[in-house]
């Protein structure tokens, strides 16, 4: 089975096609310019579709920035 980061990574990369993979683990809404509030939306979609959760509207606003999105879902995995 994959790990979360790289499950994360692939999220981001059908999302920002042009940014490179060694630049994604760095990744967050205030160094990524494509990374506008579609981008968002479509960002965090693809997570919840890649790892079947439901993310609530709630944490939207707290998911900013790759770091950030594997931990939620480290803290949200039985088996991190």
């Amino acid at each position: 089975m994959t790990n979360i980061k790289d499950r994360v990574t692939v999220c981001f990369s059908n999302v920002f096609p042009n940014i490179r993979p060694e630049e994604i683990p760095g990744a967050s809404t205030t160094s990524l310019a494509a990374w506008d509030s579609v981008a968002h939306v479509t960002l965090l979609s693809s997570v919840a579709e890649e790892f079947g959760v439901d993310l609530e509207v709630e944490d939207f606003d707290d998911l900013v920035s790759y770091a950030l999105i594997v931990d939620y879902l480290e803290k949200k995995s039985p088996n991190g």
